[in-house]
């Protein structure tokens, strides 16, 4: 087998046609859920990814290790060209002293880097490309804003990718605090100009799909933020059109636990490297200490006979519409201390209803979905931030992801789900310590509606996070009520 790399995005294998098909069948994957898609109920997908082309030899540059890996299993010899394997060779303690030389600051105080932090740099300079996978609050974007200022001494331009205007607004917000001035960071969303010579842009991912290869050769290092969402085609048609652009960055907390959404990611980026765990930043008291309360609401033999045959999106439906479930919730976040996440699925079925009852309670309360302005949700956080005894009620689609709300005391799941880098990525908006606020707790309000062996399929969902908190060694208690 002869390794060349055709551009930063794509190698090239040259094999004779046996391998060829050998090489098609083992980076070939179905796609889970697949099923349930459009493409493939119309008989023009067969639900499988496939991350060689048989056609042109072709295969992304960050699963060189998974080649090499082949190889060695089948007892292949490879030959690798120049230029394909370009690892630094740098000092770690310089890079400390580099990161450190910045003197970052937050609210006023200088910040201390830690040990895994100083890693996460060095890894990403020695390696040129990589996926680092790091949890909320262990401070992603300090190793950002440290690599940005990097390449910026090699003269060179970055593109930071989000995926919502929030975040751009939150990293533009990071970077001043660290010390850096507007006249280097230009912000791009609806309504900005995409155009900039500023030597960092950050931009939602949404702002820039349609625009074609000559736009992104100006970009010298491309980070992507949360970038287990890069997953999305237009996402991956950006990283691809940056063919010239040698030094990429994946920063996530959560990957999804598929190997599809995995191999994808390090074929952008380049191989998975774990900065740290949520459960080792709680045991150091970086983080606030987690308890989870799950509490199951059991419903009427009779409505459990008639919802039996439901769908499951028709079961969804009858849950986030039941009054007496919908008046628990509300209980709850009249009886529970200190600032209130409250996150749910359907804005109109569900979101609305939900406020419109909370709204009534003696705190302050405020409503964030999809429709709300950027502004509007920036002043929402700066106001909680200040506040003791609030109430945000939240769609998942717009904070679960990435927002930084130090002052949560209490997050409550208000509808079901079983994503894995939905749960984790809410829970992680409550985690961040501070002043008189050492722990916080997540009430994950689940439904048995089973009937006699059948379990409906929101329970199914709840055993599958059950299952998300028992892997994160994380410490929770069951209750039930009936309702």
């Amino acid at each position: 087998m002869l390794i060349s790399k055709i551009n930063e995005v794509y190698l090239q294998l040259k094999v004779d046609d046996d391998l060829e098909r050998e090489l098609t069948d083992y980076f070939t994957f179905e796609v889970p859920g697949a099923k349930y898609m459009p493409h493939y109920r119309k008989k023009l997908w067969d639900g499988k990814i496939r991350l060689f082309s048989p056609h042109n030899g072709r295969i992304y540059v960050g699963l060189l290790p998974y080649i090499k890996e082949f190889c060695s299993r089948n007892s292949i010899e490879y030959i690798i060209e120049e230029g394909v394997e370009n690892e630094r060779n740098i000092d770690r303690e310089g890079v400390r002293k580099f990161a450190e030389s910045l003197r970052p600051k937050a609210r006023g105080k200088s910040i201390e880097f830690r040990d895994y932090q100083i890693d996460a740099i060095f890894h990403a300079i020695r390696t040129n490309r990589c996926l680092l996978l790091s949890p909320t609050a262990s401070g992603k974007s300090l190793i950002i804003y440290t690599l940005v200022r990097y390449y910026h001494l090699m003269n060179l331009k970055t593109l930071i990718l989000v995926p919502t205007t929030s975040l751009v607004e939150q990293m533009y917000s990071d970077f001043i605090d660290y010390g850096w001035k507007d006249e280097h960071i230009h912000r791009v969303y609806a309504g900005h100009d995409k155009g900039s010579k500023k030597p960092v842009v950050i931009s939602t991912w949404q702002s820039l799909y349609k625009l074609h290869r000559p736009y992104f050769a100006q970009y010298g290092c491309i980070i992507g933020d949360e970038a287990h969402l890069f997953k999305a085609k237009s996402l991956t048609d950006i990283m691809a059109r940056s063919a010239d652009c040698k030094y990429r960055f994946g920063l996530t907390g959560t990957l999804d636990g598929t190997q599809t959404h995995r191999l994808v990611l390090e074929g952008l980026f380049g191989k998975v490297t774990q900065v740290t765990t949520t459960k080792e930043l709680m045991d150091d008291e970086t983080l606030a200490k987690l308890d989870i309360d799950c509490v199951v609401l059991k419903h009427t033999d009779e409505e459990c006979k008639r919802i039996r045959k439901y769908t499951y999106a028709e079961e969804l439906n009858y849950i986030v519409s039941h009054t007496k479930r919908n008046k628990f919730i509300e209980n709850l976040c009249k009886t529970i201390k200190g600032n209130t996440l409250v996150l749910f699925q359907l804005v109109d079925k569900h979101g609305v209803l939900l406020y419109n009852e909370i709204n009534k309670l003696n705190k302050k309360v405020f409503f964030v979905y999809g429709g709300t302005t950027t502004e509007t949700r920036e002043k929402i956080r700066g106001i909680v931030e200040n506040e003791k005894d609030s109430l945000i009620i939240a769609s998942y689609g717009t904070f679960s992801t990435g927002i930084n709300i130090r002052n949560i005391n209490n997050i409550v799941f208000a509808s079901p789900s079983k994503s894995k880098i939905r749960v984790l990525q809410s829970i992680g908006r409550g985690l961040r310590k501070m002043e008189n606020k050492s722990s916080v707790r997540l009430f994950d309000i689940a439904d048995n509606a089973s009937y006699k062996s059948r379990q409906n399929f929101t329970y199914r969902h709840f055993t599958e996070r059950l299952n998300i908190y028992k892997g994160e060694n994380f410490n929770y208690k069951i209750s039930r009520v009936n309702i």
